[in-house]
């Protein structure tokens, strides 16, 4: 499939917000990222700042509160706070994730009344669907929503929930038709102090430690009637999928911006580092490594590119550029993180450098919104499709 017009170009107001989002980074992130990181601390500070400098509005349209710049300036913004922490860019892009339901399906009502505040950072949001025994799998989804006059009630557990707790506003999947299976799946808006709603233990995470992880727990949850997204019950399913087709570019702008920051750290270091009377990146050993990290990272970079430009526009493509490069971005934040700890050798090894925390940050790319495997699962699909053309 060619393409008349693929441009990646931004102007000088996004350079601006980008110039903003680094300053911010190395002013305010990197000073507490291992702190945050050892306490499970949330970033409520750095979000703070985030509010002051309107990042949030990056995230949505004009319309709804937000600076209208399009997924594609969002991904940058997502790669550049992923550069000194992942764990804030995790925290901070479930809040668009949490949204994406309302955005693709809900009412003018339901967006103007949950968008606006999460536009200006007022409020926090989080995206409610895998559950203990529905990851991947998810029509095997169990939770149940019953509609009891104007009400619907809500019974189920979800699972491995980003912002589980800290957010404001939750996007909860259930079922409201079990008969049809994932087709009987709906969403529905639930508000962090309505009454049976509760919360996990805090997930004791590998990497990304200050993004909270809980489960979320409904004990007969009631919502209004008006909660139910786009006031159509059993939509759910394709919600979710044009949710996750548009929220993975911007995981694998995180895998870009992690990738980019574990590089820059590895390269910084070889230019001190003596060894045998030489800086070790006159090693041609060390030369490979490194160009070997920046030719997969240009690599990911265009392909996450690509599928924000796509995402923006409804392009045909977006399903499968959007699990190529979520699929491949995941693979190569391993890969360089990976590198970058051993070019620092013992020293990457510990919490005096930031490579290791970036290197356990890493692994949760090819997991969360997908694994690795389900990617190839997807790209899989469109190959069988495609190759029905092939002449």
């Amino acid at each position: 499939m060619s393409d008349k017009k693929l441009e990646f170009s931004i102007n000088e107001d996004e350079q601006q917000v980008l110039d903003l989002v680094h300053e911010i980074g190395r002013n305010e992130i990197i000073p507490q990222r291992m702190e945050l990181d050892e306490k499970e601390e949330f970033p409520h500070k750095i979000f703070d700042k985030f509010r002051e400098a309107g990042l949030f509005g990056t995230l949505f349209d004009e319309a709804y509160g937000g600076l209208g710049m399009g997924p594609f300036m969002s991904c940058l913004v997502m790669e550049a706070i992923s550069q000194y922490c992942l764990g804030v860019a995790t925290s901070f892009g479930a809040v668009k994730l949490g949204a994406l339901p309302i955005l693709f399906g809900g009412t003018e009502e339901q967006k103007q009344k949950y968008i606006l505040p999460l536009s200006t950072g007022e409020k926090l949001a989080a995206f409610a669907l895998t559950e203990p025994e529905a990851g991947s799998d998810v029509p095997n989804l169990s939770t149940t929503a019953v509609k009891k006059g104007d009400k619907y009630v809500l019974n189920g557990t979800k699972q491995w929930i980003s912002n589980g707790g800290a957010a404001d506003i939750y996007t909860v999947f259930a079922l409201t038709d079990k008969s049809k299976g994932a087709r009987g799946m709906s969403v529905f808006v639930v508000e962090k102090d309505t009454p049976g709603l509760s919360f996990g233990k805090l997930e004791n995470k590998l990497g990304i430690r200050c993004s909270h992880t809980r489960q979320v727990i409904l004990e007969d949850v009631e919502v209004p009637e008006e909660n139910l997204v786009g006031l159509k019950p059993n939509k759910g399913f394709i919600h979710g999928l044009k949710t996750l087709n548009a929220s993975r570019p911007f995981i694998a702008a995180m895998g870009v911006g992690v990738a980019q920051g574990a590089y820059q750290e590895a390269a910084k270091y070889a230019r001190e580092r003596v060894q045998f009377g030489k800086n070790i990146i006159n090693f041609q050993a060390i030369q490979h490594m490194l160009a070997n990290m920046i030719v997969k990272i240009e690599g990911a970079r265009l392909l996450t590119y690509r599928a924000a430009v796509y995402s923006d526009g409804s392009h045909p493509g977006t399903a499968k550029f959007s699990a190529i490069a979520k699929y491949y971005s995941s693979e190569i934040a391993m890969q360089v993180t990976t590198d970058a700890i051993q070019i620092l050798g013992g020293y990457g090894y510990t919490k005096d450098y930031p490579v290791e925390k970036m290197f356990r940050d890493a692994k949760i790319l090819q997991i969360y919104e997908g694994t690795s495997q389900i990617q190839l699962n997807e790209i899989g699909a469109h190959i069988i499709k495609e190759s029905a053309t092939f002449k």
